[in-house]
């Protein structure tokens, strides 16, 4: 709760500095909310608090998700403040909303009801709609603030009539009770039921970008500013997959024969469509685009057959992925700022010209393709060992292909960073500088030593 509280009270004080022009204590405030959330969130390791009524339940599960959540959000800010401050406008709006779609988040983790299923993902999904299309005089991001808005409230409301199929069996929507219900039935349930649950499941398909919902992904990431793809591709792809994970683990796992096939065809698709599309892009952020709808598959794997290792692989993945995705699109934005293009070519000579740039880009790609010592490749390591200990041997060697298929897309500007030249200089300031090589550290670091991360829950 008091994380919550918190995060709410500094986006609220950020947008007032903003009406009053005090933007100089926007960021400060922005950075002591997050920091004192992180705070307040560990506080609570080891401690399960209900709040609201047993409408939300703060637990290890919650802490630990939140935790990277929150750690991410922060190193946004920090880059989002020194690199776009200057230019940016909307900045107190920008950081504030930032604030409350981790709110949302927040209630995706801990949501026992629900009720607060469909409000973390409203709070969640309005903060983004808003966040695509916040350059109001750029047509791309009004495309992708509308298409993403448009495309999101189907998703709601497929959410909505499987909440409310399952609520006209259960007479509940608290997810004890829905859960009673389903172990009683020993899977016997009415068929309207069991359209409940593949009307949420294809809702959270949509919110992961996974095929075959992913069809908003592209021309949305693409289309918003380039530190809010970051954004959505890490953190939102974070909370999504903790509430997929909770609901599913939670309700649903007798009924898993009815839905389980329908998850490893969407696996199977997303990993396929995701990385075979990206093999064809010219543009890096779009690129990226594609290889996060393939990185969705990845961790649909670890959802497929549920067991003890569903949870700790999904949220080691999440992070390994989180790192390597804010890297990618920060390094990007800076060469975006400086050569105005997102073309592969932008990315000539780049070593030449600022080495720190160019050796944290190339750990964040080796991170993203699975390449031993990187947090990457125990991320998969994690996600393949879970779907092989529910016997999806076939399906995981599929998994193991592309993940050579994506070693090729990530390489292209990396072998062009080195083996080109270029006369343009590169510079970038000092704190980013500094959260660059932090995160590199950390990818590293994880990859080097992941048992301090892995089975934390």
């Amino acid at each position: 709760m008091n994380v919550l509280l918190t995060l709410s009270i500094a986006a609220t004080l950020a947008l007032f500095f903003g009406v009053l022009r005090l933007k100089n204590l926007v960021t400060p405030v922005i950075v002591i909310g997050l920091l004192a959330s992180l705070v307040f969130n560990a506080i609570e390791w080891n401690n399960t608090t209900s709040i609201f009524n047993d409408m939300m339940l703060y637990n290890n599960f919650t802490v630990a998700f939140a935790s990277v959540g929150l750690f991410i959000t922060l190193i946004l800010v920090l880059f989002y403040s020194e690199l776009s401050a200057k230019h940016e406008f909307h900045l107190p709006e920008i950081l504030a909303i930032m604030l409350f779609g981790t709110v949302g988040g927040i209630v995706l983790l801990s949501f026992r009801n629900m009720v607060m299923l469909f409000l973390g993902i409203e709070i969640l999904s309005l903060s983004y709609y808003v966040l695509a299309g916040i350059r109001k005089q750029n047509v791309y991001s009004n495309e992708a603030s509308l298409k993403y808005f448009l495309m999101g409230a189907f998703s709601s409301g497929f959410l909505l009539m499987g909440i409310a199929l399952i609520y006209g069996v259960t007479a509940s929507l608290n997810l004890n009770e829905i859960a009673g219900y389903v172990n009683n039935a020993k899977g016997i349930v009415p068929p309207y039921f069991l359209v409940g649950v593949l009307l949420i499941l294809s809702a959270l398909l949509f919110k992961v970008a996974a095929a075959p919902f992913h069809f908003w992904t592209p021309d949305v990431y693409d289309g918003a500013p380039t530190l809010i793809t970051a954004l959505m591709s890490s953190v939102g792809k974070l909370y999504s997959f903790g509430a997929f994970v909770l609901l599913f683990n939670s309700c649903f796992i007798p009924l898993i024969a009815n839905w389980e096939v329908i998850l490893w065809i969407a696996a199977l698709l997303s990993m396929s469509v995701g990385n075979i599309t990206a093999l064809y892009q010219k543009s890096v952020k779009r690129m990226l685009a594609y290889s996060s709808i393939a990185h969705a598959g990845y961790m649909l794997l670890a959802l497929v057959g549920i067991n003890n290792l569903t949870s700790g692989s999904v949220l080691f993945y999440a992070l390994a992925y989180a790192l390597a995705s804010v890297v990618s699109f920060v390094v990007l934005y800076i060469v975006r700022d400086k050569k105005g293009s997102y073309d592969i070519a932008s990315f000539n000579g780049l070593a030449q010209k600022n080495r720190t740039l160019a050796v944290v880009f190339t750990i964040s790609m080796l991170s993203l393709t699975g390449i031993p010592l990187t947090a990457g490749f125990f991320g998969k390591f994690y996600i393949f060992n879970s779907a092989l200990q529910s016997g999806y041997y076939w399906l995981t060697a599929f998994a193991v292909i592309n993940s050579f298929i994506g070693a090729y897309y990530y390489l292209k500007p990396v072998v062009a960073m080195f083996a080109s030249k270029s006369d343009e200089e590169i510079t970038m300031p000092a704190l980013s500088n500094s959260l660059l090589i932090l995160l590199g550290i950390l990818i590293v670091l994880i990859g080097a030593l992941p048992g301090f991360i892995s089975g934390v829950i």
